[in-house]
């Protein structure tokens, strides 16, 4: 990733998924910039940054157009173009987060879900090409919860769905300018996000148990993952929605010794 350098959107905190990846691009050479909204997510964001020599730290509310100009026009005033784009954000309200998708999901809640989880990727994408002179590469965070029911993630899992299929167009449309584009659906890790949804032990404790490999997802293969994507290594690579999850998304029924330790039977 020497002289490269990418837009990374949507790191909250040390635990962050976008914080990691953004840790790998730093330790292969990518120069980054990052953004922020609001005054408190700057205070833990702008350390990080700073950390990793980032010399463009600008606020962002994907909600609104003007601030997504100024974020974009920051970023090519500064360097002119770019190579790579993150996108790790999502957003639902918590009360979405629980119980019965049909009867607790909102016509708020649901536009909600969808302009910050899905659509915000289409704007970003749209605006990042513009500055991708020389072709480039880009990704968003997923989760299996877009393929599969999840308990509790409900209006998320269909924004994420979305958000999956937009991956797909926006790779179809910016592919003949040399352009990639990918997700990757990261297996549970307890991160910020991760804390808003309800029966979230229960989901560490059941991936744990019946995934592949026995453990939940390691930050470390997620931001390897990004890395092959966002380089050289993942010529040839887009339109894909890349599990790292441990082979959980492989697995049709879990062993049965597996199934009764997540359940904590004996």
């Amino acid at each position: 990733m020497k002289g490269k350098r990418g837009l990374v959107m949507g790191v909250a905190n040390k635990n962050s998924i976008a914080w990691a990846i953004a840790q790998q691009l730093h330790a292969q050479g990518a120069e980054l910039a990052f953004t922020f909204q609001g005054e408190a997510l700057e205070r833990r964001v702008r350390p990080l940054a700073e950390s990793v020599g980032s010399e463009i730290i600008v606020p962002c509310d994907v909600t609104d157009d003007a601030s997504m100009d100024a974020c974009f026009a920051a970023v090519k005033e500064k360097w002119g173009k770019i190579d790579f784009l993150v996108h790790s954000i999502a957003f639902a309200g918590k009360e979405q987060l629980e119980g019965s998708f049909v009867d607790n999901t909102t016509r708020d809640g649901f536009l909600s879900a969808m302009n910050i989880s899905a659509y915000s990727f289409v704007d970003a994408a749209r605006r990042a090409s513009q500055i991708m002179s020389e072709g480039g590469s880009m990704i968003t965070m997923t989760y299996l919860g877009s393929e599969r029911v999840i308990p509790n993630y409900n209006v998320m899992g269909v924004a994420k769905a979305a958000l999956e299929a937009s991956t797909r167009y926006i790779a179809a449309d910016l592919g003949p300018r040399g352009i990639r584009v990918n997700a990757i659906s990261a297996g549970p890790i307890k991160t910020l996000a991760a804390a808003g949804i309800g029966s979230g032990r229960h989901m560490f404790r059941f991936n744990k148990a019946t995934a592949a490999m026995q453990d939940n997802t390691d930050l470390e293969g997620v931001a390897g993952a990004a890395l092959y994507l966002l380089s050289s290594l993942g010529t040839s690579c887009t339109g894909e929605t890349h599990h790292v999850d441990g082979g959980f998304h492989a697995i049709g029924m879990p062993q049965e010794k597996a199934l009764k330790e997540s359940l904590g039977i004996e």
